[in-house]
């Protein structure tokens, strides 16, 4: 019990931490496809936090998993963000050295993010823990699979645009 307490608290700091840093970079960037994303994510990041910080609470104090937690959390939003900026000529800015070593930097939080809930997910025994940590890791999950598509993005804009309106070369 007190490991998944311990692992709490540093999903706890890690939530927090990664907003500050999603904040930070989308003040900072000037493709807006990026100020978005980051700004997204940066929302995404702080219902989580809000959420683990009342189960951390609540089950601190009961030392056990609490059945008054709403284990509800909304489903990210941030694969959309590409798709809506895609026609927006702003969104066209190639990204920078900045904004793609921000962007592996969020990669590799979020990477992060989804091995320890799904550690915490594989510990426990409770079905509504399990469940709660599970929807937590495939948000980090698709949060990482947003980035991923935000790197390519702004690194090779033609081949991203190719493969999201997969578009063929037959001429029909």
């Amino acid at each position: 019990m007190n490991k998944r307490i311990s692992a709490l608290k540093f999903a706890l700091d890690n939530e927090l931490n990664e907003r500050e840093f999603y904040l930070a970079n989308a003040r900072r960037t000037k493709n807006l496809a990026g100020k978005n994303m980051f700004k997204q994510i940066a929302d995404e990041e702080k219902e989580h936090y809000e959420m683990l910080k009342k189960l951390y609470e609540k089950w601190e104090a009961k030392q056990k998993w609490p059945a008054t937690i709403p284990l509800k959390v909304r489903k990210s939003r941030s694969n959309n963000i590409l798709m809506s900026m895609s026609e927006k000529k702003a969104a066209r800015i190639k990204g920078n050295d900045d904004d793609l070593k921000a962007i592996r930097t969020a990669i590799d939080f979020e990477a992060r993010g989804m091995a320890l809930y799904t550690k915490l997910e594989t510990g426990s025994e409770d079905p509504k823990e399990k469940a709660f940590f599970n929807l937590l890791a495939s948000i980090e999950r698709q949060h990482f699979l947003s980035l991923r598509d935000t790197e390519e993005f702004l690194t090779d804009p033609a081949s991203w645009y190719q493969n999201t309106e997969k578009t063929s070369l037959d001429g029909g």
